[in-house]
């Protein structure tokens, strides 16, 4: 939808071309940045409709555009468009009251600087920016030869040439300022039109050339995300994820967009989790927060002696921070008070004594016992032995 290849355009039966790539189109304007109208099949309560289209153009860069004509377009269309000094072809992407939420998002003006639509591209107007487009390539190799000459810190990213041939523009991106009036002076030259330089960051130069993300899917730039904000590691501390800056970095080598997806969800549950800025003080010792389970809302704490992580819930840290506030330590982490067993002895030591004596017996006196016992049986049996044996018989 939206490709010159793909359109109706260049058949005369009204049938679709189609590129035949399958979704990957060699142009990149069937997949690059479409949308979806939600608002299509509802009925539009406003009597006249919203006359400001959305046009998209190469690489997904879109803008506005007056329908004062009243022109009877539809999504995918390919339209001419007035831009400074010339007109352009590009393809309807949004229309209706979508494009007036669009607006309000990027904080875009309905006023006469929106620039109008002339007409519905011909095959003719089709065919020649067709040919034009078949310049960009060979322009952007033979820049990058020149930038190398010239020896200028700058990398050229993609060339887009207007469909009147009067205009290219150069997309660059370069981490300091540049210096560019003598390359301006060769281009022009050379390829006989007029230049623009734009600057673009690294989000957007991985955009336009797209790529396929860490998580197997295509680049969020290069399909729906149009509006970059700035990502901190800050985001990345409040998840609990580990700093590697191998596994936070996209392929633009800056921290990656969807770190800011789940953050306000975290930022929610975070509120009930206590700030714990310095170990636990218990009678067993002090314990350290090792780990934190945003949603469970359970802190692991651990002994600097110990290797044994404790799980603990917030209620309970909340308690142990008061009393720690307070001058009070637990005698764990879970439990406040621990029985403790009296003893005696020192007060009661000769009770204790004779109990120990007259339950268990002396071991000294039940040492004599058994000795004489020993004796006696021993005497017994040598008088038995020296007992005449007439004795021993019965009267």
């Amino acid at each position: 939808m939206g490709c010159a290849s793909c359109s109706t355009a260049g058949s005369e039966d009204g049938v679709a071309l189609g590129c035949n790539n399958n979704g990957g189109c060699s142009t990149g304007g069937c997949n690059k940045m479409n949308v979806f109208d939600w608002l299509s099949n509802m009925e539009d309560p406003i009597v006249s409709d919203f006359n400001i289209v959305e046009v998209r153009f190469k690489n997904g860069r879109k803008e506005f555009f007056t329908n004062n004509n009243h022109l009877n377009l539809t999504t995918g269309d390919a339209v001419v468009v007035d831009v400074p000094n010339g007109h352009h072809i590009g393809h309807v992407s949004l229309q209706g009251e979508l494009v007036r939420l669009q607006m309000k998002k990027r904080s875009v003006e309905e006023n006469e600087e929106i620039k109008n639509i002339y007409r519905i591209a011909s095959q003719r107007d089709i065919d020649k920016y067709r040919e034009v487009k078949k310049r960009e390539m060979p322009t952007l190799y033979r820049t990058r030869q020149i930038i190398e000459d010239l020896k200028i810190g700058m990398k050229l990213t993609d060339v887009e040439y207007q469909a009147d041939n009067t205009k290219a523009t150069f997309y660059y991106s370069a981490e300091e300022r540049v210096d560019f009036r003598e390359l301006i002076k060769l281009l022009a030259g050379e390829f006989k039109i007029r230049v623009e330089m734009r600057q673009i960051s690294l989000r957007q130069e991985a955009g336009r050339l797209g790529g396929i993300g860490s998580c197997g899917r295509e680049l969020c730039c290069s399909t729906w995300l149009g509006d970059f904000k700035s990502v901190s590691t800050q985001a990345a501390r409040y998840q609990n994820l580990s700093l590697n800056p191998s596994k936070l970095s996209g392929q633009c080598g800056r921290l990656k967009c969807c770190l800011n997806y789940e953050l306000d969800t975290y930022m929610e549950a975070l509120k009930d989790i206590p700030e714990v800025e310095k170990p636990l003080e218990t009678a067993k010792g002090r314990a350290k927060l090792q780990k934190t389970d945003i949603f469970r809302k359970i802190m692991w704490f651990g002994y600097d002696d110990e290797n044994t992580w404790y799980p603990l819930d917030v209620k309970r840290v909340n308690e142990i921070l008061e009393m720690n506030k307070a001058g009070k330590k637990p005698v764990t982490l879970a439990e406040d008070v621990v029985e403790v067993v009296k003893d005696d002895v020192g007060l009661n030591s000769d009770l204790v004594a004779m109990d120990r004596k007259f339950s268990k017996g002396d071991p000294k006196s039940k040492g004599k016992n058994k000795k004489r016992k020993f004796n006696k049986n021993k005497n017994k049996n040598k008088n038995r032995k020296n007992r005449p044996n007439n004795q021993n018989k019965p009267s």
